[in-house]
């Protein structure tokens, strides 16, 4: 069965830098919108960037905007989160998911009821 998996995770100092990425073993990654979720200790999944089909759009939460970059390459059914100027709020367990229906986003959040498929996750742990 195909899978999304993370990987990249790890535990950086504030200020550090870390690329998380995401391979799909599955015959459709290019279709499809993906995005970057994550999960704070003790808090629910929050979202935190979204992008279409061919990567030319994006979409991402204000508290990440600036310093993080959702990116994919479709040649390598790949996805990636490059995440600069890391601050303790940052830590998480950072998942990928891909949307069930639509290959473009729209200029607000998306509601994690859309997306279908989902990795394990990977741990991002900053200290301070």
């Amino acid at each position: 069965q195909a899978q999304l998996v993370e990987s990249g995770g790890g535990s950086v100092q504030t200020g550090g830098s870390l690329r998380l990425s995401c391979v799909d073993s599955g015959h459709i990654f290019n279709r499809y919108a993906m995005a970057w979720f994550r999960r704070p200790p003790g808090k629910e999944r929050e979202f935190v960037a979204t992008i279409n089909w061919s990567g030319d759009e994006t979409y991402s939460t204000n508290s990440v905007r600036g310093r993080f970059t959702i990116s994919r390459d479709n040649a390598k059914n790949t996805l990636y989160l490059d995440m600069d100027n890391l601050k303790p709020e940052d830590t998480a367990v950072y998942y990928c998911a891909q949307d069930k229906f639509s290959a473009q986003i729209g200029n607000m959040e998306p509601a994690i009821r859309d997306f279908g498929r989902w990795g394990q996750g990977t741990q991002v742990t900053v200290s301070s």
